[in-house]
Formats: C-alpha cells, structure tokens, sequence
C-alpha cells in the first residue's frame, strides 16, 4: 500500500455536511461528484495530504442509506492507494482477506476501487483505490 487515501463519511445531507466540514477544515470541498452505479454523491475535501469523502445517498437502496438506516451517520471506510489493484487483491485474498466484489469496479475521484469485506478486516470496510490511467 502506498498510503491512506481517503476516509469515507456517510452523511444523511451533503448541502449541510459540506457546510459544517468547511467550517471545521477551514476549507471549502474542492469536487462534488455522483457515482450512479453506487447510488452515491460524493464531496470532496483535502486536508494535510489527505482527503475527506462525503457519501451521500441517491436513492433508498443504496449502499451508503443502508449503512445510515443501521449505524447512522459517520465514519464508513478507509480508503488506501495501491499501486496494482488487482494485485492487491490476490496479495490480500491468499492472506484471508475476502473482497466485497470480484472485480474492481470505476469509483469517485478518477480511481478504480474494491472492497474488502469487514468481517476479515477486524469490523473495519477497507478500499483500495488505484488512479485510473
């Protein structure tokens, strides 16, 4: 892994969620972007190399307002760069760790992204993320 990417916050209200980030951070987010295939719209914000995600939900069912509806809003993901994705995820399935999907699939922010399922990361949902060329 090369470092920690992005930490993915799920928020019931983007508008309001960059507002208060932007307060905190003392920075306004610098991309707002939809990934359609995961029912998300996402904020972006950078602070000290690295960057803050925003998650927001598009529709009911997915994935981010299944998470709100169970834990509520908060800390979703950790999201680390990897240099060969699909060697990361060889590398990291021989040593027990399961991904969420067998393939990597397009993500926010110009990456290719996988999940590894938390059961097999101590509770935890990992990313690995590779900028796409």
């Amino acid at each position: 892994m090369k470092k920690l990417e992005h930490i993915g916050i799920a928020v019931k209200n983007l508008k309001v969620a960059n507002k208060l980030f932007a307060k905190l951070l003392g920075k306004p987010h610098y991309k707002i972007e939809e990934v359609a295939s995961e029912g998300v719209r996402t904020s972006f914000f950078e602070i000290g190399g690295v960057k803050i995600e925003l998650l927001e939900a598009t529709n009911v069912d997915s994935p981010i307002a299944k998470f709100i509806d169970k834990r509520g809003e908060g800390i979703h993901h950790l999201a680390f760069e990897v240099s060969d994705i699909k060697q990361s995820i060889l590398s990291h399935s021989d040593n027990g760790f399961l991904p969420l999907n067998p393939q990597p699939k397009p993500g926010a922010d110009n990456k290719q992204i996988i999940f590894m399922h938390p059961k097999t990361t101590n509770g935890v949902l990992i990313e690995f993320c590779q900028e796409l060329k």
